[in-house]
């Protein structure tokens, strides 16, 4: 029946009608009309054949039979203001990003030598995402420029005097990027903390207002489901966004020999209106530095 029938179909495959259930005017040379299903921004896996015509109806050239429905839902809330950021970004911004890779070995070798006694005297786990909150607010005192925003009303540059590092999160709503406030002031364990603390209350979906308000820098880390590369998008009013990705094991040089390290690539996307190329990348270098060797952080390199 024509009211059941379903194709599987892509945005560009093709299905055929038998034309012995029309009366049509156009001219065939066989019993069947091939139909290319229409350009999607995606490609359609399954829809179903709505029917404009009954059987015995005639059918002009170019007139339309059927039409395919797919499954539609309404965008949330959340869904909408997501778009809605995203977009102003895209047309506020005048957005470029930055590339570099970072050894993990010593950053590894950091936490399997002293997990156990942190989680022991904090009860907290020790992860990478901690490290980089931390370099990154390093990296921000050094380059205040990147902690800065452009106030396009006064047409005016705001330094700030404090670092809000703003963490993404993925939740089944969507994306939320609670804030860590005051992150020159905290040590790993305060950081761990509040990562955990904000991440719990963003899965039971509990984040209020003002634990996502503000921010002055933003990570993301897509290399928790498995992205190798990305470019991040600027979350507005911020200037920069730091994407961290997954680390895999590949042979770099070192010091004249090849050897496999665990490698992460990052990204910094950053609004040029404001920040320059060399200031961008003296900035992810000192991230790379401070990640790299931890010892940069405690010796203020």
């Amino acid at each position: 029946m024509f009211s059941s029938l379903a194709e599987r179909i892509n945005s560009s495959s093709v299905f055929n009608i038998n034309v012995r259930f029309f009366r049509t005017t156009a001219v065939c040379k066989d019993d069947v009309v091939t139909v290319k299903t229409p350009a999607f921004a995606e490609s359609v896996t399954e829809g179903d054949v709505r029917w404009e015509k009954a059987v015995g109806d005639t059918v002009a050239e170019d007139e339309v039979v059927c039409e395919i429905e797919t499954d539609k839902e309404k965008m949330n809330r959340m869904r909408q203001r997501i778009a809605q950021r995203l977009k102003e970004a895209q047309n506020t911004c005048a957005m470029l990003t930055t590339f570099n890779e970072i050894d993990m070995s010593n950053i590894q070798e950091m936490r399997a030598r002293h997990k156990d006694a942190f989680l022991k005297k904090h009860n907290l786990k020790l992860g990478f995402m901690s490290a980089f909150v931390k370099a990154s607010a390093f990296a921000l005192q050094e380059q205040p420029v990147v902690n800065a925003v452009i106030d396009d009303t006064t047409k005016e540059v705001v330094y700030r005097d404090y670092i809000d590092i703003s963490v993404a999160v993925a939740t089944p709503r969507g994306l939320v990027v609670p804030v860590i406030r005051n992150v020159e002031a905290m040590n790993y364990a305060d950081i761990e903390r509040t990562i955990s603390e904000l991440g719990e209350k963003a899965r039971k979906n509990e984040l209020a207002i003002e634990d996502m308000d503000g921010g002055t820098f933003t990570i993301s880390n897509g290399g928790v489901f498995g992205s190798l590369f990305g470019t991040p998008i600027i979350n507005p009013p911020q200037s920069a966004i730091l994407g961290m990705h997954a680390i895999f094991d590949r042979p770099v040089a070192v010091g004249g020999k090849v050897e496999v390290r665990p490698m992460m690539y990052v990204a910094l996307t950053y609004d040029h209106r404001l920040i320059d190329g060399r200031e961008a990348v003296t900035f992810l270098r000192k991230i790379k530095a401070a990640v790299e060797d931890p010892r940069v952080l405690l010796l203020d390199l």
